[in-house]
Order: C-alpha cells, then structure tokens, then sequence
C-alpha cells in the first residue's frame, strides 16, 4: 500500500504491474469497497496493464466513524481527478456500482484525462429523460438507520442482500464480509452525499471510448441503468459475465477480466 496527498488527504492506493506496460488502469471501488475490492483481478489485469486501485476518501485503511460532512460524490470526483493528474494522463478508469457513478462524472467532467471508460453496473438513478424504472431504492438510508441504532450486521446484511437477493449475505466468505464490516460507517456519509442522476444530456455527453459491463443474474435498478446509458453513449460497447451478479469480477474473475482486457486493447 502507498499513499499520496490528494486535496489535503492522504489517498490510499495499491500498484501492481509493470510501469512501462502502456495506460494506467485506475480502478474505483463501489459502497463499503476500498482498494482491496479489486484483489480477484489484480493478478490477471496486471500482466498486461499497471494497475492501481484507490481507497476514496474516508474508506479504509482510515477507520472513519461516518462524522463529517465531506463524504460527498463531488468531493471524491474531485479527488480522483487531482489522484489521475498527478498520474500523468491519460488513464484508464474503470468503476464499479458508486465508483462507476463516479468514473462516468470524472468522463463527464474531464474527458482529456481519459484515454478508455469501464462502467461496471455504475450505481445512482435515471432522470425522466432516460426513461423509468431505475430509481435509486432506499437501500442506504435503510442501512444508515441501521448503523445509527447500532445494528452494523443487519445494516451489511440488508444492504447486500437488497442487491444479491435474500440468503446471499450467509454466503459471503469471512473476508469479504470483514472487508465490508471496515468501511460501514460510510452508510452515515452516504446517505447525505448528494448524488445526481444520469440524464440524457449525461450520457450524450460522454466522448470517451466506453465500456459498460453487467451481471447476467443482477436484478433491479442495477440492471436497468447501464443498459440505459449504453444505448446514449456514442459508440459504446457492452459486455454481459453469464450466471454472476452485481460483483461480477469477484464471481467470475477470468471472464471479468476477458472482456476488460479485449476492450482496453481494442
């Protein structure tokens, strides 16, 4: 682990990878995610690419206790962008679920630090311009609420299961579940973090060659929105990992990193 000072923070970091292999890939986690999010597809992915996966701000390794009011989508867009230019751009950026949310914006905001875009089932909500049906659920207020009256597990469990369906929390292995349980304070941020919707004019917007991934089991919301941007981001290629849901890359780590590799080739 490294870290760099970003915006007054000290961003946490993995790089793995050889320096010379061509763009970095930055890769972004989703809610309760760090940098170790990405630990099943760092091995493959670094063959081919310098890899380097963030923990946002207030995720772990801080032990943050959710006070503050700067846990906010604008702050940490902010951060990655100050994270990349110190990088030396272009870059790669991949995001999944909230850390997709956030690439799009970074595109969105500064497509000259870009070279390539990896949307992994990005998380938020769709405006009336982009059609309905993807509303953001109530899954983080819930599990905030949680949080405050003291009931971090039933927080995790209802958070987790609100996406992967009921009795998929029992199934996460211990890690996994720890590495969770280390950032749940992040609900009482969330929850408050002012994240806007995709509208049409967002999506037309984005000028960078992109990626947008899914899980061919993810149900809900999550399934709805990437397929709504693919259809309005010019010339962007889709890719559906059979039989896995919502951490896709962790379910079927070897097909996950096939399609994330052909692209970034391409």
């Amino acid at each position: 682990m490294q870290t760099t000072r970003i915006n007054g923070y000290d961003m946490a970091y993995l790089e793995v990878g050889e320096a010379n292999s061509g763009p970095p890939l930055v890769c972004v986690h989703g809610t309760l995610g760090d940098f170790r999010t990405w630990y099943s597809v760092l091995g493959p992915l670094s063959k081919t690419h310098r890899v380097i996966s963030v923990s946002l701000r207030h995720l772990f390794p801080e032990h943050w206790d959710g006070i503050g009011g700067n846990y906010r989508m604008g702050q940490h867009v902010d951060d990655t962008i100050a994270f990349i230019e110190q990088l030396g751009a272009p870059v790669d950026l991949m995001g999944h679920s909230r850390g997709g949310h956030l690439a799009f914006r970074v595109a969105q905001a500064r497509p000259d630090l870009l070279r390539k875009l990896v949307l992994v089932e990005p998380g938020g909500a769709l405006d009336a311009s982009l059609g309905t049906g993807a509303g953001a659920p109530p899954r983080i207020a819930v599990a905030a609420e949680k949080v405050r009256a003291g009931d971090t597990e039933g927080a995790l469990q209802h958070f987790f299961e609100e996406i992967e369906g009921e009795g998929s929390w029992r199934r996460v292995p211990a890690a996994a579940k720890q590495q969770l349980r280390d950032n749940v304070f992040s609900f009482l941020g969330q929850v408050n973090e002012n994240r806007k919707p995709y509208t049409l004019a967002d999506a037309q917007a984005i000028r960078n060659p992109t990626l947008l991934i899914g899980g061919g089991a993810t149900k809900g919301n999550l399934s709805v929105i990437w397929r709504a941007l693919a259809k309005h981001i010019a010339g962007a290629r889709t890719a559906v990992i059979p039989d896995t849901g919502h951490w896709m890359f962790e379910q079927a780590p070897q097909a996950y990193c096939d399609a994330v590799t052909a692209f970034l080739a391409g």
